[in-house]
């Protein structure tokens, strides 16, 4: 397919890879509905949390702290709550998780959206390579903790990565979650984000004969603060490549903001989507026994970092 003809295709949703967050939620009126969202002072999780305000929402908002969450929440206007959360802390997702029952708010959309990305050193949380441990463990404590606020047709969304597709040969490297034998940037990114994937999977077949859905995505390429830990090289190499196939702040951010509140996707439950329609992910992304094992390994990292919410 040619530039040109990905940036102007369309797919059966009617929106596609050029399409923005602005445009897939053109004439809706969410008013009254809550959406929470992870990671919401930076990048894509800021411009979905701009864009679902911007159509009445009220938008709940993590932020690594307190302050962070405020200062990019105050200008948007319309009804916001900014909340603490730093991921890669079990006893912050958990004071989180807290803060936001107390709310006592039903969620009608959770969108797992923050995370880290290829760091180019070898680090580790609890013994856990740190990629796999925020992007994954800490979103598993918070969205978990979180089922029971959701509205009876509540839809949890999380962000994969066609990145996914770099994860190690057996998907997840269970003998090897602490990177110990093996650390290489990309490939714990990919490991991480197919958890991420994975977890959709095993949540929305948990939600199955209710109106509860869970999705994971790939919102594309974009120049983000994401980036922030990748090495200057690979920085200056996505900035090089930007103008051919990057996608715009806006962009990015429509997939994760239509999977949350446009009507079409309601019924979309168990999926991989991209450019707002439902994609195909690797084989390793269908793998249910995989997804099961990697629930139950998840859930006894849990219960050793202990701490309850």
């Amino acid at each position: 397919m040619s530039l040109v003809s990905m940036l102007s295709s369309k797919g059966p949703s009617g929106f596609g890879y050029a399409s923005t967050a602005e445009e897939v939620t053109n004439g809706l009126d969410l008013t009254g509905r809550t959406v929470l969202v992870t990671g919401s002072n930076s990048g894509l999780g800021l411009e979905t949390a701009r864009v679902l305000t911007m159509r009445g929402a009220t938008v709940i908002g993590t932020g690594r702290t307190l302050e962070k969450a405020r200062e990019a929440l105050a200008p948007l206007g319309g009804k916001t709550i900014p909340v603490a959360m730093e991921l890669s802390d079990p006893e912050s997702v958990r004071a989180c998780v807290r803060s936001v029952r107390a709310l006592g708010i039903k969620l009608d959309a959770l969108i797992a959206n923050a995370g880290i990305m290829a760091l180019p050193d070898h680090e580790k949380l609890h013994g856990i390579e740190k990629q796999f441990f925020t992007n994954h463990v800490g979103h598993f404590i918070f969205v978990t903790g979180l089922v029971d606020s959701l509205a009876d047709d509540g839809r949890v969304v999380i962000l994969s990565s066609g990145a996914h597709k770099n994860a190690p040969a057996v998907g997840i490297e269970l003998d090897n979650l602490s990177g110990d034998k093996d650390y290489r940037p990309w490939k714990a990114y990919g490991q991480a984000k197919l958890a991420n994937l994975l977890f959709a999977r095993s949540l929305a077949a948990r939600f199955a004969g209710t109106r509860r859905t869970a999705n994971a995505l790939h919102p594309g390429v974009i120049a983000t603060n994401l980036g922030r830990h990748m090495s200057a090289g690979a920085r200056f190499g996505l900035l090089v490549a930007a103008p051919l196939f990057m996608k715009t702040v806006g962009q990015g951010a429509a997939t994760e903001t239509w999977a949350a509140v446009h009507p079409d996707a309601a019924k979309i439950n168990g999926e991989y989507l991209s450019d707002c329609n439902v994609s195909t992910s690797s084989a390793l992304g269908q793998d249910k026994a995989l997804a099961a094992k990697l629930w139950t390994a998840t859930e006894e990292i849990v219960a050793r970092v202990g701490g309850a919410a």
